[in-house]
């Protein structure tokens, strides 16, 4: 699957506009709910509640174009909870964001 770099900023871009101001702001906040997701799935009690916060994951990334992100957070709502290699992945993928 390749990774586009600039899918975010052009998702954003054609949202609001020539307005790197606004791109910067809504960026850092799709990273904070992708975050928290994250962290949501690593405190995840249940199985489902694990999967419900990669569900959640998959629409935001969805939502701007992170289409790597995307497909690794479906994989983990189908797999195992707390899998440390997905884990693993969605951080690396978070980083390249």
């Amino acid at each position: 699957m390749a990774y586009d770099p600039g899918a975010i900023d052009a998702t954003l871009a054609a949202a609001v506009g020539d307005e790197p101001a606004l791109i910067a702001e809504l960026r850092e906040s799709f990273l904070e709910s992708v975050k928290r997701c994250l962290r949501g799935m690593k405190a995840a009690e249940s199985p489902d509640e694990w999967a419900g916060f990669a569900l959640r994951l998959k629409g935001l990334a969805a939502s701007f174009g992170a289409v790597r992100l995307m497909a690794l957070a479906a994989e983990a709502a189908a797999g195992q909870a707390h899998d440390s290699t997905v884990l693993r992945r969605l951080h690396r993928a978070v980083e390249r964001l």
